[in-house]
């Protein structure tokens, strides 16, 4: 009895003690092994998305449907976001400075071109979240972006990708943050 009490009070602890790190934590039912799961909190700023808006916010949605390491929010209001994304007229493309944080760009020039726009969405986000691009490709790959071809409408990440994902974010909980990089993908 004195252990129980003992592992949960530890969890609780724990559980708040991640939370204030910066992350959300989940702690597992009882009976399930007792894990404690972290979930980085990764927040993005659409204001600047136009008339991209519902694509972006679908993107997030989806990467949040696909891995459980990460975790995409809209930034609250006044709230610093760690991407930022933006309409333009070039070609869609993420400008990492590290792993979930840069600036995505969604191009008018692929969506004039006949690409689907959450695929965009969704296979930009996922250069924020650290994948790079699998070209050529094929549909079934998030990552093969636009050498899928313009009938290729698939937003879902892929088992690999999404275990690319996880593994990324599950090291990075593990170890403090190290100097930033910048990285700029252009599809």
């Amino acid at each position: 009895m004195y252990s129980r009490v003992f592992v949960r009070g530890c969890t609780a602890a724990l559980t708040a003690a991640l939370t204030l790190a910066g992350g959300q934590a989940y702690a597992a039912s009882p009976g399930s092994g007792d894990q404690l799961r972290a979930a980085r909190v990764v927040t993005y700023d659409a204001g600047a998305s136009a008339e991209f808006k519902a694509a972006v916010d679908r993107g997030a949605a989806i990467w949040n449907e696909s891995v459980d390491s990460v975790e995409l929010r809209p930034a609250a209001a006044g709230q610093r976001a760690n991407i930022r994304i933006l309409a333009d007229n070039g070609w869609p493309r993420a400008l990492t400075t590290s792993l979930g944080n840069g600036t995505v760009y969604i191009g008018r020039q692929a969506v004039n071109e006949g690409y689907d726009t959450v695929r965009i969405s969704a296979h930009e986000l996922g250069h924020i979240l650290g994948l790079p691009d699998r070209k050529p490709g094929p549909c079934t790959s998030l990552m093969s972006g636009s050498s899928a071809g313009v009938a290729c409408t698939n937003p879902y990440p892929d088992a690999a990708e999404k275990a690319e994902v996880e593994g990324n974010f599950d090291a990075a909980l593990a170890r403090p943050a190290s100097a930033a990089r910048t990285t700029v993908i252009v599809d």
